[in-house]
């Protein structure tokens, strides 16, 4: 895999999402990714696939808009995100806690 396109996937790929409710879903061959809120399924499943060398079934995805806080008095607003829902194949199974290989 050339560096170029190790970077590309870095940046649509940005994060695993571990809470209570991914680790649940993780059972049943799911993981759950924060991407770049303007990336698609296809770019999606094609960097999954490549990072970790695994077959991807579906992608779902989900926005999630910035919430506006307030803090010491002064209002602020959280960041907007985008999660992906990446069902694996039968017998695959990504460590994401792990690392990359």
């Amino acid at each position: 895999m050339s560096a170029v396109l190790n970077d590309v996937i870095y940046d649509i790929i940005r994060t695993p999402v571990v809470t209570e409710k991914s680790t649940v879903l993780g059972q049943y061959n799911k993981i759950t990714f924060k991407v770049k809120v303007d990336a698609d399924k296809a770019v999606i499943k094609k960097s999954v696939e490549e990072l970790f060398g695994v077959k991807v079934l579906s992608v779902n995805t989900i926005k999630q808009q910035g919430k506006t806080k307030r803090f010491r008095g002064y209002a602020g607003k959280r960041n907007a995100f985008k999660k992906a829902i990446v069902t694996l194949a039968e017998g695959e199974s990504v460590d994401v806690m792990g690392g990359i290989k």
